[in-house]
């Protein structure tokens, strides 16, 4: 992305699939930064994940997640051997990615929004919103917004389709319209500990 592309569309469609990092399912990226890192190097990585069946999540060390249900009945899901029911959707869940997570699924397969961040480095904030609202963007901030039902846009860009993205880089306020729900994600650098 050059430093005068305020907003960069990007496209479901343009997603290639790729194996889980344990070979357990299917991840299609949306972003990550910085650009051109890989799954061993981000400090922030936002993708779609289909869960076929039932079995473990790729471990990440040094790593925090927020996980969203996008679609189907849910999971049930041990993460370090404590349970957590992951049954509605657009409720984010945040849990540690280096813990063992186990899942099962409820009903059948399901499609997971993911956030993941570099624990001490990057911080992240996940909310799925609906309707009429201002963002404001604040300067060294990404901010990753994704159609997860319906449609969306933000003031002076294209429309987004179900799963399309915009990535904001530019500090400032936008307009977003949803007519669904859409995820929005404010990635920054981690505030340093004071002392």
């Amino acid at each position: 992305m050059t430093s005068e592309e305020p907003i960069r569309i990007l496209r479901a469609a343009d997603r290639p699939a790729a194996r889980w990092k344990n070979g357990g399912g299917v991840t299609r990226e949306i972003a990550a930064g910085p650009e051109g890192s890989g799954m061993d190097d981000f400090g922030w990585r936002v993708s779609l994940a289909e869960v076929t069946a039932d079995g473990a999540f790729s471990v990440f060390p040094g790593v925090d997640r927020t996980l969203t249900l996008a679609e189907g009945a849910g999971m049930d899901l041990e993460i370090g051997g404590v349970r957590r029911l992951v049954d509605r959707r657009y409720v984010p869940q945040r849990f540690p990615g280096d813990e063992p997570t186990g899942c099962r699924l409820l009903a059948g397969p399901v499609v997971n929004f993911n956030v993941m961040y570099r624990r001490g480095a990057v911080s992240a904030e996940t909310a799925v919103v609906r309707g009429d609202l201002t963002l404001a963007v604040r300067p060294g901030e990404n901010l990753l917004v994704v159609a997860l039902e319906g449609t969306a846009e933000l003031a002076g860009s294209a429309e987004l389709g179900p799963y399309d993205a915009a990535l904001v880089r530019v500090p400032g306020e936008i307009g977003l319209r949803s007519a669904g729900r859409a995820a929005v994600v404010r990635l920054a650098p981690a505030p340093r500990p004071a002392g």
